[in-house]
């Protein structure tokens, strides 16, 4: 790999907002994502929620591993999300989304044929 830029490690991050509410994100420049979000150019959630504070992150493996990790922070309800920021451990695997039905795609019986 003959880059100019060295890689920098993905995490996932949670910030705090002005008016308390938390907001989750991934990126591979964590610094230079908080100062984008601090000057009003990160996400629109954020932009009219200044100043935002990093209350809490953790590296991840590779983009897809950041990207679930932030997946399963917004799926955790905002109490789990500061019992999270409080204790500063790791959260918990992601948990299952919600399904259509309890019987899995694979599990249904065949249709009918027409």
């Amino acid at each position: 790999m003959a880059t100019g830029t060295p890689r920098r490690a993905w995490c996932a991050y949670l910030l705090r907002c002005r008016d308390g509410t938390l907001y989750a994100g991934a990126t591979n420049d964590l610094a230079a994502r908080v100062a984008r979000h601090s000057a009003g150019r990160g996400a629109r959630y954020t932009r009219s929620r200044l100043p935002v504070e990093l209350v809490w992150s953790r590296p991840a493996r590779g983009r897809g591993g950041a990207l679930r990790l932030e997946a399963a922070l917004k799926r955790l309800s905002r109490a789990e999300k500061l019992a999270l920021i409080a204790d500063g451990c790791p959260p918990p695997r992601a948990r299952p989304g919600r399904r259509r039905s309890g019987v899995r795609a694979s599990a249904r019986s065949p249709r009918p044929p027409r």
